[in-house]
């Protein structure tokens, strides 16, 4: 019996798996690895893309430190949500020599360090901004919209969205709209908040813009929200009120346009204050002297609203204001009631009209508050609410 219990012992413990209590224990699981980082563009690069921007990757460990300078100047960038991966914000400069060190921590080794240098690129071809509205330092209306226009056609329409960054005191929703391949427009879902400062930047060195064309500067402007100002027009009452923070300031009697043509015709929507003149010369559109309906004059106080001729201006033509429709398309009023409108008013004040059967099209002067949250967006390359960084693609 003795001798059986042994053999039974010596079965089981060949057949059972083996644990602490039956063989030697050890396992086939293989060590942690060794923390490694990568860096990308690759260390002594001499030509590095820069429209990729800089990357550095964790393997075997998390990015415990990340450093890089261009000049001296530190590379701003961010880790995402595993702590493995950093990367730049924007692009890289052309023709600049980067330093980076970076650190990666993890359970099966010493920290990896990895620290090097390389240089960027020189395009051929480069593009810029060359204008922007508002104007640097400019106060302007709570309709305002950003309007750049670039020296050279963009392609990549989605790469050069991605690099423009616009920062206001108040949080406020926003998006990039293409209207032609050297020109875009930023549009706020809402009206932005008064007295506040907005910054706009354009991220454009490194950017590329088209086969072998790249930005090789930034730009960036700050420009100041003023007051809120709107004023609304009916065409039926042939009045016009002007109302500031929310109380109104001014009622003005008004005559518009008498309607018998198209171009007579006062359009209809959401228009913003775009710059204004004193005087300004107004000439008939499509007619030559001594024709019907001819006229050339000097017109005072003029506050343009739109590209098609329209202005809220001064005229003395009382006798019409408050009771009739007769001008060729604009709203005149009572010539000391226009010298303070052109005197209260500021680029992007929003001025909306009613109760005449030509409607303002979103893309006559600056009529970008006709279209839709949604249909503004259509126009986007990026399809979405707001620029977005490297580091958040």
């Amino acid at each position: 019996m003795r001798r059986a219990a042994v053999i039974s012992l010596v079965i089981l413990c060949l057949t059972a798996p083996l644990t602490a209590g039956c063989g030697s224990g050890t396992s086939d699981t293989p060590p942690p690895a060794a923390p490694a980082v990568r860096v990308k563009p690759a260390f002594d690069t001499k030509r590095a893309r820069t429209d990729r921007g800089l990357v550095v990757r964790a393997r075997g460990g998390r990015l415990g430190e990340v450093r890089a300078h261009a000049a001296g100047v530190p590379v701003p960038g961010r880790l995402d949500a595993s702590g493995t991966v950093w990367r730049s914000d924007w692009a890289l400069r052309p023709g600049a020599e980067y330093t980076v060190t970076a650190r990666a921590a993890g359970p099966g080794g010493p920290p990896a360090v990895a620290r090097g240098r390389f240089r960027t690129r020189v395009p051929e071809q480069t593009f810029g901004v060359a204008s922007a509205v508002p104007l640097p330092g400019e106060t302007v209306g709570v309709g305002m919209p950003i309007i750049l226009d670039f020296d050279t056609a963009v392609r990549d329409r989605a790469a050069v969205e991605r690099s423009l960054q616009v920062t206001s005191e108040v949080p406020v929703e926003g998006a990039w709209r293409w209207v032609s391949d050297t020109r875009a427009v930023y549009r706020t879902r809402s009206y932005w908040a008064p007295r506040q400062q907005v910054t706009v930047t354009a991220h454009l060195s490194g950017v590329r813009a088209a086969p072998g064309v790249y930005g090789t500067a930034d730009r960036t402007f700050e420009f100041t929200v003023g007051r809120d100002q709107s004023s609304v027009v009916d065409a039926r009452t042939h009045q016009m009120t002007v109302s500031r923070d929310g109380a109104v300031v001014q009622r003005m009697a008004i005559s518009a346009g008498m309607g018998t043509t198209r171009e007579y015709t006062t359009t209809s929507g959401v228009h913003l204050t775009m710059d204004k003149g004193d005087p300004v010369r107004m000439v008939s559109p499509g007619r030559e002297k001594g024709e019907p309906g001819y006229y050339d004059k000097l017109i005072d106080h003029a506050v343009r609203i739109s590209d098609s001729g329209e202005y809220v201006h001064a005229l003395d033509n009382v006798w019409a204001q408050g009771r009739a429709n007769v001008s060729h398309g604009c709203i005149n009023a009572r010539p000391d009631q226009a010298a303070w409108f052109f005197a209260a008013s500021r680029r992007g004040d929003p001025v909306t009209i009613t109760g005449t059967d030509r409607e303002l099209e979103w893309d006559n002067g600056w009529g970008f508050w006709q279209l839709s949250w949604d249909e503004w967006l259509l126009g986007s390359a990026l399809n979405s609410p707001a620029p977005t960084p490297l580091s958040q693609r």
